[in-house]
């Protein structure tokens, strides 16, 4: 898939851009946890029955799925920053919608609002992808990654102050006036990106991926009340496999797919969101578990008695762990590559979770659970979009980010299901109240731990990375990749980027030639041993990138350079067939 820029350049690129769409990032998680301290009071407050009122939780959830991967594409095609906004000013006028009414129905409409901002996530990512440099990028992405862990970790407090002091309403009031700060912030501070993807928006690619998530999350989130083995729950889960199979069979013969399932089937891309899955049931379990230990009754003879604000701040080191872990990880990602620092996550999760098993006696000693557990989500949540970013196109970065977010947003569906299955049938019932109980909150960690287990070996499956880190300096193997490479940190008005095969793989020493709108050659390289090209322009204006190599197929790339002092970072991708060299 080609690329190419706006017709306006973009503005440079201020040191705020980071802050305020990690801030972006923050607001839109807050949607996620900005219940939570009402939810056992949803059903008195809306007057309704419990089964009707976890609609408000679950109709953000569905709508954030839905709206992740197309945001993202949507984004790749028309302008990150533009859609950004689009999903900021949608959230504003869901939290207004909620917040003006007591309606059961009026509330669930203003809540699926509320999660289109899941897309400003991706869409971040891939802001900082296009206008950051290379040894900005890892930090700044991970601060991104982390942001939707940070923002719940922080929301838990602040919105139990205001449940516990104020009307409910006012947490919508609160949200709203977060989205508007943001949307001010983004349109003051953050330019739009000049990366284009080419190709038209995929209508029916998009319904059909919606149809396929609304009818699998739909019985994982209410297989509990509807129960596992109905007819209802069977009968959605059967025709989620059936609407998904067909929508992959379209997207593979569609010319300009929502999502290229060639490039999400590479071992890096594939491995990768599957790690993503078990990272989301893992930061998931801690957030259910340790509020509801907090708050019960110490005469239970394991509940630790604290009230709603004292168990959201004894929660909150997990966000803030989470946000300074992100130049920690920047640091070990430079050094070993994100992979390594995955792994590393993974196993201190790990750790959090087993140390957890014995430490749940105390209010502080859930506090160190909390750091603990944020330090490795951090580390792990840090890793993903390098990951995805380093294997595949520019042009395609917001949509894989968005899948890559779904992936994580399917581990949370899958942990609360499994997780409120567990804590409901290990209750005990005590004058008709559901009290869960301590062995219910060991299985619910033992289950975390499970999970990590199986993310720690996804994540050792990945390919060994064939390119460093981003943010890193690569090292030359030879006089040539070292004029290549020395080009690629000199060149600030035009093109650079990696050549890669059909998966993804580095292609070395493949011609790269730049073509004019006249047709003629303006200049030509050969990429390094790591992929590595550059190539400056004389002019602004149109151009084609032409990369051929022995064994591979010929590509061709149209692109536009602005004739702004920044380079454009354009990956060329060679067919997967073998021509004679």
């Amino acid at each position: 898939m080609t690329h190419t820029t706006t017709d306006q350049p973009a503005r440079g690129a201020s040191g705020a851009v980071v802050p305020v769409l990690a801030f972006a990032g923050i607001v839109v998680a807050v949607m996620q946890t900005l219940l939570v301290p009402v939810i056992k009071d949803l059903p008195q407050l809306l007057g309704t029955e419990p089964s009707n009122a976890t609609w408000v939780l679950t109709s953000t959830l569905l709508s954030g799925a839905v709206a992740t991967p197309i945001m993202g594409r949507l984004g790749d095609l028309y302008g990150k920053r533009r859609m950004l906004i689009l999903s900021l000013a949608v959230m504003v006028v869901g939290a207004l919608v909620s917040a003006l009414t007591s309606d059961l129905l009026t509330m669930i409409a203003g809540r699926t609002l509320q999660g289109f901002a899941m897309g400003a996530i991706p869409l971040g990512i891939g802001l900082m992808r296009d206008m950051l440099p290379r040894e900005k990028l890892g930090s700044a992405m991970a601060l991104m990654s982390s942001s939707i862990g940070v923002g719940g970790g922080l929301a838990l407090p602040a919105a139990a102050l205001v449940a516990q002091h104020m009307d409910w309403h006012a947490l919508f009031y609160g949200a709203a006036a977060l989205g508007v700060l943001s949307i001010a912030l983004t349109l003051l501070v953050v330019p739009e990106s000049p990366m284009r993807a080419q190709g038209s928006f995929d209508v029916l690619g998009a319904l059909g991926l919606s149809a396929g998530l609304v009818l699998l999350l739909l019985p994982i989130t209410k297989g509990s009340d509807w129960g596992w083995s109905s007819g209802t729950t069977l009968g959605l889960f059967g025709a989620s496999v059936a609407v998904l199979l067909l929508w992959g069979v379209f997207e593979l013969r569609h010319k300009a797919p929502l999502v290229d399932l060639r490039t999400t089937a590479r071992p890096a891309v594939l491995f990768t969101n599957l790690a993503s899955i078990m990272v989301g049931v893992s930061f998931y379990v801690v957030s259910l578990v340790l509020p509801q230990l907090l708050q019960l009754p110490k005469a239970t003879g394991y509940g630790l008695g604290q009230s709603m604000v004292v168990a959201g701040l004894l929660v909150a080191p997990l966000g803030l762990t989470m946000m300074f872990t992100a130049p920690v990880y920047a640091r070990l990602s430079a050094r070993y590559g994100p992979k390594l620092t995955l792994i590393l996550g993974m196993l201190i999760i790990g750790i959090g979770y087993g140390a957890g098993l014995g430490l749940m006696s105390a209010p502080w000693q859930s506090a160190v659970i909390a750091v603990v557990l944020g330090a490795g989500i951090g580390l792990a949540y840090s890793s993903l979009p390098a990951l995805i970013v380093g294997a595949v196109p520019a042009s395609e970065t917001g949509a894989a980010n968005g899948l890559n977010t779904l992936m994580r947003s399917i581990g949370t569906s899958v942990s609360s299901a499994v997780i409120g299955m567990v804590l409901a049938n290990t209750a005990n019932h005590v004058g008709g109240v559901a009290v869960p109980t301590m062995h219910g909150f060991r299985v619910s960690f033992l289950i975390a731990t499970a999970a990590v287990a199986v993310g720690l070996l996804l994540a050792l499956l990945l390919p060994k990375q064939n390119r460093p880190a981003l943010g890193t300096q690569p090292q030359a193997s030879s006089e040539q990749d070292a004029a290549v490479l020395a080009d690629a940190e000199e060149i600030l008005r035009g093109f650079r980027g990696r050549v890669l095969d059909a998966e993804g793989t580095p292609v070395a020493r493949a011609k790269v030639t730049l073509i004019d709108r006249r047709g003629r050659q303006a200049g030509a390289t050969l990429s390094a041993a790591d992929g590595t090209y550059a190539l400056a322009v004389p002019a602004e204006g149109a151009y084609v990138l032409a990369a051929k190599a022995a064994g591979h197929g010929p590509h061709a790339s149209s692109a536009t350079h602005a004739g702004d002092e920044r380079a454009v970072d354009l990956d060329l991708s060679l067919p997967g067939e073998t021509v004679p060299a």
